[in-house]
This record gives structure tokens, C-alpha cells and sequence, in this order.
């Protein structure tokens, strides 16, 4: 699992922190205090998670706090706070399931919510917080309230009474709902401050993807939609949905040297920061060896960078760029590069997205490769908007000046090559590779066919792999039909001399 935690979450004056930094960011400062907000979901979505982790901040800012619950006992809510480690003592736990209840007295016997009339478990409510006077409280859950209330208008006017008490106890307080309410009855919705939805989708393979939603917070503005979120050891992290005119830097927008002379002279002088190149091609031509030499000369500028693999593991990786005279391992060692190898059954886009946003602003990467987009977009075939996601994070990377390289491998080898998917449209610039066949050799062809940043070569040029690296040499100007795999050959001297038994090199 990723590392995205944030902690530069900024909480406006007159807000207070939810405790969970990615919820903070989408309600632009955290929550109103002295409000009343319901926390809805299925069993199992994180509604305790959450309430636990709002309690624990407020105990480290000063805030007292009480968990009121009808649903668990203390004890499986301090297995539930262990678990991540936390310590449950910095707050007060109340259950009306125990022989103590909230009789001060002790004197009740078990409190059993099918047993007890609704007034008096909402007066002992009430008694423990003229009591104990907390700043956060949690209620837990309103589906044991609501059996208790029999019917709709009682259960309201109960609701109704609790939040008119809450407002003039300067208490924050969430309420926890598990929808056992009947489909499309929202009147919870209409008495409460704020309403944050948590949702799991379960797909054919893989994790359990959850996410969040903001289904209404009054006089805040919010960032509406869905938002990825994990729940795992240390609590709930959310990953809030990229936007990604919200985050525009200035920079210099002058050519960088790719590292490869030829290279260089077929992009019209290499790559524009603040944009992005697609390296398309077929299995095994040298697209992933083409990026690691890109990198290699952006960490030789000493830009931080960082590299997503998807498709293959880093010793792999390391020891195919060191055969090939690219070695990573020194900047690996002094922290200028970040290899991050990902397992896309396991994580989320919106996951994704904000690893790649936190290696940007929190670790100043300047150059930023995903290899390849096949298995990331395929292996996730339930998430219907990828191609959005990728579009907003390629124009997130645009506007902070980033460099960023995309590696999308096609089918086939020589003659008819095609692709799952069509991303061009998204990029500045494309690279495309070919195989063509020469005098009983399989030899490979690259040219840029698209750059919208500067101008650039539209010619065909011979692509090599050595011990010393990439080589583009001169363009192929005397073959006809090389991007079709079957070229003919029209000059009038020996067909490209020196490359006959050249042995092949292990390519990406």
C-alpha cells in the first residue's frame, strides 16, 4: 500500500480538523464546530474508524470527547481502537448495553435498546453530557434509536430534540447510521448540519474499493463526488478527487536534454517541461529502456524523479538498465530517485493520483514516468472513468511543469500493430517505434509523430540498443513503407551498413 498520508492540510479559523487530513482537504478546512453531521454507510464502511479518529483529534487539541453507543460494547471498541494503535483513555466511552448504562448510580440492569424506552435512553444521554460536558461527541448508532422510536414521526421529533439540545452545549457531535432506514428516506439528511457518505464497491477481481462523499455540508464549500479511500492499519486516509486547475506553477518551459543526441534532434530538442510524452510501441522494442535513459539524464541535471512500474519488478528493471549502461542504483542511494512498484488490483486511481501529487509538491519530483498505462488501465476495467482520472492527472503534472513519460505497449510485432486504447489524444508529444525487417534481420525504426510544444523532426530514424545505451542514428531515407513493418528499399548504396550481426540487446 502506498504512503500518501498529508499532513499540510491547512484548517481555516472558525473550522475544526475531522482527524482524517484527506476529509479536512475536501471541506477546504475541516467542519463548522457546534453542528451536528451524520455519518452514513454499510457495515463495515469505516463509520467507527471515522468517529474514533474524529475523537482522538479532538483529544490531542484540548477537545474532551464521548462516545455514546448502543450498538457495540466498550470492549469490541477498544479491540476496534488497539488494533490501530490507539489509545481509547484520551476520551470516554459510554455504552447502554452494560450493567452500568449511563446511570451515574450504577444501579440499572442491562440496557438493552429492544428493552428500553426511547425518552429515558435519550435523558441519560443528555445527563452524561451535562456531566461530563464534551467539545466532540459521537452517537452510535441511530438504527438502535430508531427501532426504539417505533415510527418515523417519533424517531424525527426525537432527532430534532437532540440536535436542539446539541446547539446550545457547544458540542460537535456525529451521528452514525448504518442505512437501515427505508430506500430513499432522507430525512435524516434534512435535520443534520452535514451528511458524509462512505461507500464499498466490490469488484470480480481484486480489493474492495471504497470511497467517500460529501452529500451535503451547509455554508462550506466542498469538493462534491466520490473520493478513493483505504481503511487499514492507522486508520481511514482519503484521497481526495484531483482537480487539477487548482494547482498551476510557474516554470521555465525550455527544452531538456533527453541524454540521446538523436533522440533529441527527432523531439526538435528534447523535452518541454509542463508536458507530457507517450512512448508507444510493440513488446520488447525498447520503450521502458527509452524512458530509464530520459531519466538518467534528468537525474544527472539532479532533478528528483520518480518511476511507476506496473508492468515489471526493480531488480528487473535495475539490472536490464545496468546492462544496458544505464545505472539508476546511485541516485536510488541518495534519495533523487523513487522507484515505486505497483500492484493495480490493490490500489485505487484516486490512490494513485495523490501518490503521484505527493511526490510533487512534498518530494519535488521533476520528472515522472508510468510504465505502462496497459496494466493500469486494464487491470481495472470496473472503474468506468480511468481515462478521465488519467487526463486529470496528466493536466495536474502540465501545470506544475513536470515532465512526464508514459510508456503503452501494442500488439503484435511486424506488419498490423494496434492498441487496447487510444491515449494520443491526452498527449503532447508521441514516440512511436517500429520493427521492420531488413536482409533477414528484425531491425527497429522510431519517430516522433506528434509535438505540440515545439517542432520537430518528421523523419524516420534507426533505432539501436548497446552497452552504450540508446542510439538514434541518421533518417532512413531511402525505405519506403517502414511504419508498416514491410519496407522497400529505393536507394542506390548497401542497405545500412555495419548493423548485420549486431546481437540483440534486452530491451523494455
Amino acid at each position: 500500500m502506498l504512503d500518501t498520508t498529508d499532513t499540510n492540510t491547512a484548517i481555516q479559523p472558525g473550522r475544526i480538523p475531522t482527524g482524517v487530513d484527506g476529509i479536512d482537504d475536501i471541506l477546504s478546512g475541516g467542519l463548522t464546530p457546534h453542528r451536528m453531521y451524520l455519518i452514513e454507510g454499510a457495515p463495515g464502511a469505516g463509520k467507527t474508524t471515522l468517529a474514533l479518529q474524529f475523537l482522538l483529534k479532538g483529544a490531542e487539541i484540548g477537545e474532551p470527547g464521548l462516545y455514546v453507543t448502543l450498538s457495540e460494547t466498550k470492549a469490541e471498541l477498544v479491540a476496534v481502537a488497539q488494533s490501530h494503535g490507539w489509545d481509547t483513555g484520551r476520551f470516554t466511552i459510554i455504552e447502554l448495553l452494560s450493567d452500568e448504562g449511563l446511570d451515574p448510580r450504577y444501579e440499572q440492569t442491562v440496557l438493552h435498546p429492544a428493552e428500553v424506552e426511547l425518552g429515558e435512553t435519550v435523558r441519560d444521554v443528555i445527563a452524561k453530557v451535562d456531566e461530563l460536558r464534551p467539545t466532540r461527541l459521537v452517537f452510535d448508532s441511530l438504527s438502535e434509536l430508531r427501532m426504539l422510536s417505533q415510527n418515523s414521526l417519533r424517531y424525527r421529533r426525537q432527532i430534532l430534540a437532540l440536535k436542539r439540545y446539541f446547539a446550545t452545549r457547544a458540542c460537535t457531535v456525529m451521528l452514525l447510521d448504518d442505512n437501515t432506514s427505508e430506500p430513499g428516506d432522507l430525512q435524516l439528511h434534512s435535520i443534520a448540519h452535514g451528511v458524509i457518505s462512505l461507500d464499498n464497491l466490490v469488484h470480480d477481481y481484486g480489493g474492495e474499493r471504497r470511497r467517500l462523499r460529501i452529500a451535503k455540508m451547509r455554508g462550506i464549500r466542498f469538493r462534491e463526488g466520490f473520493h478513493d479511500m483505504t481503511l487499514k492499519t492507522g486508520g481511514i486516509e482519503v484521497y481526495p478527487r484531483l482537480i487539477a486547475a487548482e494547482h498551476h506553477t510557474d516554470y521555465s518551459a525550455n527544452p531538456l536534454s533527453t541524454g540521446t543526441e538523436g533522440l533529441d534532434a527527432l523531439l526538435g530538442g528534447g523535452l518541454v517541461p509542463g508536458t507530457n510524452a507517450l512512448i508507444v510501441g510493440p513488446s520488447g522494442v525498447g520503450k521502458t529502456t527509452t524512458v530509464a535513459s530520459c531519466l538518467l539524464a534528468a537525474l544527472r541535471r539532479g532533478e528528483a524523479c520518480v518511476y511507476y512500474l506496473f508492468d515489471e519488478t526493480r531488480p528487473t528493471l535495475l539490472r536490464r538498465s545496468i546492462n544496458l549502461g544505464i545505472d539508476l542504483r546511485p541516485y536510488l542511494e541518495n534519495g533523487l530517485l523513487t522507484l515505486r512498484q505497483i500492484d493495480p488490483a490493490e490500489i485505487s486511481p484516486g490512490e494513485f493520483a495523490s501518490d503521484v501529487r505527493k511526490s510533487v509538491e512534498q518530494d519535488g519530483a521533476r520528472f515522472v514516468a508510468i510504465d505502462s498505462l496497459n496494466a493500469y488501465l486494464q487491470a481495472m476495467p470496473g472503474e468506468r472513468y480511468l481515462l478521465l482520472q488519467m487526463h486529470e492527472l496528466l493536466t495536474y503534472l502540465n501545470q506544475r511543469g513536470v515532465i512526464t513519460m508514459l510508456v503503452l505497449g501494442q500488439h503484435g510485432i511486424i506488419g498490423e500493430v494496434q492498441s487496447d486504447i487510444d491515449i494520443s489524444y491526452l498527449s503532447d508529444v508521441v514516440v512511436l517505434f517500429r520493427y521492420f525487417e531488413r536482409a533477414g534481420e528484425v531491425l527497429t525504426a522510431i519517430t516522433a509523430v506528434k509535438s505540440r510544444s515545439n517542432g520537430h523532426e518528421r523523419s524516420i530514424r534507426q533505432f539501436r540498443l548497446g552497452s552504450g545505451g540508446l542510439n538514434v542514428g541518421e533518417a532512413l531515407r531511402d525505405f519506403e513503407g517502414i511504419l508498416s513493418g514491410l519496407p522497400s528499399y529505393r536507394g542506390d548504396t548497401a542497405m545500412l551498413p555495419g548493423t548485420g550481426g549486431e546481437p540483440a540487446s534486452p530491451a523494455g
